[in-house]
């Protein structure tokens, strides 16, 4: 079974050697395995709601179910919009344990990040990834959203912490579901270890795509109540409404 990355072994190797774009087998002309061409053309999220990130049509707007419900977290930094590539190479290291992905997918939303906190963006405190369930963390042997939290820290200089947030609950996976569902699917499956870890802390949370942000509200709202002052969600991509 494989195991959670622990280590700088051979993920980082291959990102420091000369690469050839993963997307064109081109050869690149930085040390990342993505050439600047084909990194120009990832869905980058443009216009979107400045509360949840959802696309829309011009930016400084917020989409109506912020309107009718603000969510508990403040606010969410994501880079790409989920479609291709961007879901084929999360999948590829979300189901497939291909870790150079998500080692390079960590590294360009971290220069985003950078981006943001030099124009003003707080830096958090911690970061807390989203807890995967026992189930599929047995199935699959790692936890993505750690992994994305590990390397971000390292490359941003930010704590990590992913004891605090346990997943007390085994729920069914959430794909497939609509927002009143995964609402339900999410009702008392994340606990706190210990509370006074986000007292007075602003959290940033780690997932990898924020779909109709059911996880990212539940657990802000868990963290607020035990007395964090802010909460932010970082990920890599962000799906649309489904019709769209």
């Amino acid at each position: 079974m494989p195991c959670q990355l622990r280590n700088d072994h051979q993920v980082y190797i291959w990102l420091k050697n000369v690469q050839i774009c993963l997307l064109c087998d081109e050869r690149t002309d930085s040390p990342t395995p993505i050439c600047m061409a084909c990194e120009s053309e990832l869905p980058w999220l443009m216009d979107q709601c400045e509360r949840c990130a959802l696309p829309l049509p011009m930016s400084g707007l917020t989409c109506a179910q912020c309107t009718r419900q603000s969510p508990a977290f403040n606010e969410v930094v994501v880079p790409w919009l989920y479609d291709f590539p961007i879901d084929a190479l999360v999948t590829r290291f979300k189901h497939q344990g291909k870790w150079p992905i998500g080692r390079l997918l960590a590294e360009l939303l971290a220069q985003t990040l950078q981006h943001r906190f030099d124009e003003g963006l707080q830096r958090p405190n911690v970061m807390i990834p989203v807890p995967l369930a026992n189930r599929r963390m047995r199935e699959r042997g790692y936890n993505q959203a750690a992994m994305l939290a590990h390397w971000l820290g390292s490359l941003l200089q930010l704590s990590v912490d992913e004891r605090t947030v346990r997943r007390v609950k085994e729920t069914p996976a959430q794909q497939g579901l609509d927002a009143k569902a995964r609402k339900r699917n999410l009702r008392e499956a994340f606990a706190l270890s210990d509370s006074a870890c986000v007292v007075d802390k602003h959290v940033a949370l780690i997932d990898d795509v924020l779909t109709t942000g059911s996880t990212a509200d539940t657990l802000a709202r868990l963290m607020i109540r035990a007395g964090a002052r802010t909460v932010d969600v970082y990920c890599l991509a962000r799906t649309p409404k489904p019709r769209d």
